[in-house]
């Protein structure tokens, strides 16, 4: 394996990029916090910029927070493109749109430069033991380029399609588990509102229909009052606000997320982005007067 290029540093990059390391793979790092690009390097990363790493890593890997800044990384001054060599592969594993990863895939073709669009699934927790899911839009040549790297950062790595799908299927993920963590969060309001006990009401449905990963790991959380993120309100705001606007973009009615957007939304307002999504409970708790606690 030769040298990576690993751009975006955060929650997941950080996890992701160690990963790597451990994995024996030499690692070029940039991050606009220098602070974490240094804890990188402590590891045995190398710091470089955007025009070093383009020119020397084959395989670039982008983890940032939203197809704006992913197209300037790749297409601004000094970005990316314009050191990078024909034949070089770009892994973004941002949430964007598809749109936004099939124009970044467009315009990196007239330089014969690769793009798979790969973001992920699993919080924080799965990036660092790496055990996250990815899903993967772009050719098979490029996937299986990138999968023996891949595979140090995932429990599984799927390509599903052209570029765009990976985006696609992660949108898919956003609407079910943030839905689901409203609808666990509407369900255990009511519960505790009505008198029954939700540890006692969890172990008796946890095994039947309604249990669910999402089940076991967010209730603990809202019984513990442990809102520190996994998977911070502000990622998941922005991927469900690239839900609505790729559904209205394509003419697909998406109700139960439009509600879903406002409840988000809500909890903006309220100062709580930095909050894991499980503090979506924290909207339903103050509808309905109730904090849900074990009685």
């Amino acid at each position: 394996m030769g040298t990576v290029g690993f751009i975006g540093l955060g929650i997941m990059g950080r996890p992701m990029s160690l990963n790597l390391l451990k994995g024996n793979v030499e690692v070029m790092v940039y991050d606009i916090d220098k602070t974490a690009e240094a804890v990188l390097v402590n590891q045995g990363a190398i710091a470089g910029s955007l025009r070093e790493i383009g020119k020397h890593c084959e395989i670039i890997f982008t983890i940032l927070p939203n197809g704006e800044v992913v197209k300037e990384v790749l297409f601004g001054e000094d970005g990316l493109c314009s050191s990078m060599p024909s034949g070089s592969l770009i892994v973004d594993m941002s949430s964007a749109t598809p749109f936004d990863s099939r124009y970044c895939a467009l315009r990196l073709k007239e330089h014969s430069i690769g793009f798979l669009d790969a973001p992920v699934s699993g919080g924080e927790p799965k990036a660092i033991d790496g055990s996250l899911a990815i899903m993967v839009g772009g050719t098979q040549s490029d996937f299986d380029k990138a999968l023996p790297y891949l595979s140090l950062m995932s429990a599984s790595a799927v390509l599903v399609g052209e570029v765009g799908n990976g985006s696609t299927a992660k949108l898919v993920n956003q609407i079910i588990v943030n839905g689901t963590i409203a609808l666990i969060s509407e369900a255990f309001v009511f519960c505790t509102k009505a008198g029954a006990d939700p540890l006692t009401v969890y172990s008796a449905i946890k095994d039947g229909l309604a249990g669910s990963t999402v089940l076991d790991a967010k209730l603990k959380m809202i019984l513990d009052r442990n809102f520190t993120p996994g998977g911070k309100i502000s990622i998941n705001h922005k991927d469900i606000k690239n839900v609505m606007q790729t559904a209205h973009s394509i003419d697909c009615p998406v109700p139960l997320t439009a509600n879903l957007f406002e409840i988000l939304q809500s909890l903006k307002v309220n100062n709580q982005m930095d909050d894991d999504h499980a503090a979506i409970a924290t909207y339903f708790e103050r509808l309905a007067g109730t904090e849900v606690k074990p009685l």
